[in-house]
């Protein structure tokens, strides 16, 4: 028994390390991500005009340094103006001194906010107690990203879009007083600028292009006027009419209405029509040679036809031979049918 014991013992022990390492890199895990505080910690208020973007979790700092963080986001109570109070929570081994002053600044461009703290002119010796307000006259807000990119705009339209985020982030952070001067900002931008110095040719190039065009407009201004003039006319005369319009419009649809109906009941009769269509230029197709001996003795047969009518409306006919067969039906008694051929010739001299 005692040595299972003893072989069972090195194995607890790795699981036992094992389940602790995977629990204290947990716990790091989660006050990281909730940007949890660790010791006591002391709760302070400041109060701003803007907290807009501002919200529960984000840090706050002191020289870049986290020291904690914002818990709380609601209005000041008992203040001439609706003011802003955001509830800090900072470690206890920090002291702020009475003088000190909270700016909401810019993390990074996706929006995201913290409070740097710093200390204000006039320190002194004293700190500030825990539950104290930082008023409104020691706090700043956050910058205004549509006035501050509004003046650098015709700079970033020209820029790719990796110029523009480098700039932007710069931007940001020289006027937080983050990182670098503003002459480190204008030696980037003029460099910047040097690139697209380096692209004069195809500016010119595409200047030369819209000088042609504005050009050829400026030669053909009176075709270009009279077409505007043209179209004014064209337009008034729309809008003089419109009520002749719509009154057209309505009976176009009356229109297409009654002649639905009519193709609806004339179908059957024309389906009919064209098969009986395909059926005749089927019989000229076989008979080409009939019809095309009828086109060529009409003339002639319409020149006698109308010499025989010249005495009135009727024709005079003078017979000089017939032949036929006629067929008598059967007799009651059972005989079979009988057919009958007859031919006539008559002597006249005309009929040789």
């Amino acid at each position: 028994m005692k040595g299972q014991m003893r072989g069972l013992g090195a194995p607890l022990v790795k699981l036992v390390a094992f389940a602790l390492v995977t629990i204290m890199a947990a716990y790091v895990l989660i006050t990281t991500i909730t940007n949890a505080g660790y010791g006591e910690q002391l709760t302070y208020r400041a109060q701003f005009t803007d907290v807009a973007g501002l919200v529960e979790g984000d840090e706050v700092r002191i020289a870049g340094v986290r020291v904690g963080q914002v818990v709380g986001i609601g209005l000041a109570e008992e203040t001439e103006r609706p003011v802003a109070e955001v509830e800090l929570e900072v470690g206890e081994s920090v002291s702020l001194p009475s003088s000190v002053e909270a700016t909401i600044r810019f993390r990074n461009l996706v929006g995201q906010r913290y409070i740097a703290l710093t200390e204000g002119e006039g320190a002194g010796g004293d700190t500030l107690d825990s539950g104290a307000v930082i008023p409104v006259a020691q706090t700043t807000n956050a910058l205004d990203l549509t006035i501050l990119f509004g003046g650098f705009q015709p700079l970033l339209q020209a820029l790719s879009p990796e110029d523009v985020n480098r700039v932007s982030f710069e931007i940001i952070q020289v006027f937080q007083g983050e990182g670098g001067t503003v002459e480190s900002l204008l030696g980037h931008v003029g460099s910047l600028t040097n690139s697209l110095a380096d692209r004069d040719q195809v500016i010119g190039s595409v200047i030369d292009n819209l000088t042609t065009v504005m050009g050829t407009l400026a030669a053909r201004d009176e075709q270009l006027s009279g077409l505007v003039v043209s179209l004014q006319e064209f337009v008034t005369g729309l809008a003089g009419d419109r009520e002749v319009i719509f009154d057209s419009l309505a009976t176009i649809d009356q229109l297409a209405t009654a002649t639905s109906g009519f193709l609806e009941d004339a179908r059957a009769p024309l389906t009919a029509d064209i098969q009986a269509l395909d059926d005749l230029s089927r019989n000229l197709g076989d008979t080409g040679d009939v019809v095309e001996r009828f086109l060529q003795t009409v003339p002639a047969k319409l020149d006698l036809t109308t010499r025989t009518a010249i005495n009135g409306s009727w024709f005079n006919f003078f017979l000089c031979r017939a032949g036929g067969t006629v067929t008598l039906p059967a007799t009651p008694l059972g005989g079979a049918p009988v057919a009958q051929t007859f031919e006539f010739e008559s002597g006249a001299e005309g009929c040789s």
